[in-house]
């Protein structure tokens, strides 16, 4: 075999083979799998194209493995997939690991204008390379007998890998228009393998980009997904910008562009400021939901932008009103409405809070207040405060650092002192209505309110006695007394 594949992957595709062999047809290892054995990186599942019923060969598959796999099957679609358990080197191990396969007839696809949903026709192995996406997916491994392990490269995606290029295997305008989603997946590959898009081809998404209107949100947004996991994600947003297609699927993000001038003075440029905050979090996590805030921490700024005499650029509150936009956002894009959504929204609303406190004296109250409102997220709104550090001048970077540095360890201080982490009210509103033997109503949230802003503000400490002997007050200010 031309690609380097582990010995479960062999006696997997070894086991294709001999059912392509039962069925005496043709079937071969194609895409993504093959791409990225020639990369290096790492796989989970592979496709095959058979050149008759994919579905057949996935059952007769499935037949010869002990204990046998399930086959889902979609017969309006001719695929199935099946998951092969693999036993895994540690036995320690608790989680399971799967390789899974999908099967698919060989096929012509022909479009219509208004869909990308393909008219299919049963083809060869040439047409069905033919359909493919782009160079480097449409490489083909043989596992027939006369031949396994054979590479098939009809379009010298193996030479384009070398290269680092992206190219479509036919006309690529042609292409593009035919299924418009390939042009995301142009862009995504190009961020996730580091790879460069060939002028025609970069020339026909700008080209095609008013086409990606007939493709599901769901489908785009997954592509948004998988560029902000990349290494570097400004690439991909950069290039969403520059082909139009940005303007198109998120045109708040496109209003982030472009710096202003009155009188000689300037702003920065609120979209590339944004990639590096980006960038600068890509560093540092992982995490999907905190990278899509530091994408959205500054999407409020176009709204907000004012020239004001003897002072310059200003973009007063930009943060509560980009808070405001995220649930908007997210709904538009089909991202998650949840807990995953509001923490975003809590860290665009929160982002200049830690910035703020290193321009001031710092006091144990702001301290408290903002450990009371960040929560269990303190530390994900201080990896954000860090990223959006962007400026040119050293000095003031060090010095930024630095203040940082000091807020962190005041907040460490704090957190020891009065437990304000994950903060739970030491008097619940059930309490107050017992003690005084009242309804839900405005003086229970008024007791709680003091009590809350007595212990933000140092004024009682954060425990049960100190709180229970505040609310007694209160609630005597409130005509308000104990039951017998």
């Amino acid at each position: 075999m031309d690609i380097q594949c582990t010995e479960q992957e062999i006696f997997i595709l070894k086991k294709i083979a001999e059912a392509t062999q039962q069925l005496n047809t043709k079937s071969y290892l194609i895409g993504g799998f093959v791409r990225d054995k020639i990369l290096g990186r790492p796989t989970k599942d592979a496709d095959i194209v058979c050149i008759n019923d994919g579905i057949k060969l996935a059952h007769a598959t499935a037949n010869l493995f002990h204990p046998k796999p399930y086959v889902a099957y979609f017969k309006n679609f001719g695929t199935a997939q099946i998951k092969i358990e693999l036993p895994t080197l540690n036995s320690e191990e608790k989680n399971t690991n799967f390789f899974e396969i999908e099967f698919v007839g060989a096929r012509i696809e022909s479009y219509t204008p208004n869909s990308r949903k393909p008219f299919v026709q049963p083809g060869t192995l040439q047409d069905d390379q033919n359909r493919r996406d782009f160079t480097i997916n449409a490489l083909a491994i043989s596992l027939n007998k006369e031949d396994f392990g054979k590479l098939l490269d009809p379009f010298n995606g193996l030479e384009h890998i070398k290269q680092g290029i992206l190219q479509t295997p036919l006309e690529p305008s042609q292409t593009f228009s035919d299924d418009p989603l390939r042009m995301l997946r142009a862009i995504r590959f190009a961020t996730q393998l580091n790879f460069k898009i060939t002028p025609e081809t970069y020339e026909a998404i700008a080209k095609n980009a008013e086409r990606i209107k007939i493709v599901s949100q769901e489908r785009i947004t997954d592509e948004l997904n998988k560029i902000m996991l990349c290494d570097k994600p400004s690439v991909g947003w950069d290039m969403l910008s520059k082909t139009g297609l940005l303007q198109i699927i998120f045109p708040q993000m496109m209003a982030l562009h472009g710096a202003e001038y009155v009188d000689n003075i300037g702003h920065k440029d609120n979209f590339y400021h944004t990639l590096q905050v980006l960038d600068n979090i890509a560093a540092t996590s992982n995490d999907l939901w905190l990278r899509w805030a530091a994408l959205l921490h500054d999407i409020g700024k176009p709204a907000t932008k004012r020239f004001e005499e003897n002072f310059g650029w200003t973009f007063h509150a930009h943060e509560f009103v980009g808070a405001k936009m995220v649930p908007k956002i997210f709904a538009k894009l089909k991202l998650p409405l949840n807990e995953k959504m509001r923490f975003v929204q809590k860290l665009v609303l929160l982002h200049l809070r830690p910035i703020s406190l290193t321009k001031e004296n710092i006091t144990d109250s702001a301290i408290r207040r903002l450990l009371f409102d960040a929560g269990e997220d303190i530390e994900a709104l201080m990896l954000l405060c860090k990223a959006d550090i962007t400026s040119k001048n050293k000095k003031k970077v060090e010095r930024y650092i630095l203040n940082f540095a000091l807020v962190e360890e005041r907040m460490k201080e704090v957190e020891a002192k009065d437990h304000l982490r994950n903060w739970q009210p030491p008097i619940t509103g059930e309490l107050i209505m017992q003690t005084f033997g009242i309804k839900p109503s405005r003086e229970v949230g008024l007791i709680k309110d003091a009590i809350r802003e007595a212990i933000l503000d140092g004024e009682i400490e954060n425990n049960f006695e100190a709180a229970y002997h505040l609310m007694l007050q209160k609630a005597q200010q409130l005509n308000l007394y104990p039951i017998a």
